[in-house]
């Protein structure tokens, strides 16, 4: 749910106790759904051209 939620793979790896952040994703990553929509979202975002400002 962390995951999920946003948070850092580096923060629930270090909640769990994983040593390796890599061991948490391989893990936990199927449990993960949304983050190909969140990931196409941000892309998006971030490839946008700057609008026009009104006229």
């Amino acid at each position: 749910m962390l995951l999920d939620a946003g948070e850092s793979i580096k923060a629930v790896s270090e909640y769990l106790g994983h040593s390796d952040p890599g061991l948490t994703l391989k893990v936990y990553a199927h449990l993960m759904p949304s983050s190909r929509d969140r990931a196409r979202k941000a892309l998006g975002q971030a490839l946008r051209l700057p609008q026009d400002p009104p006229r």
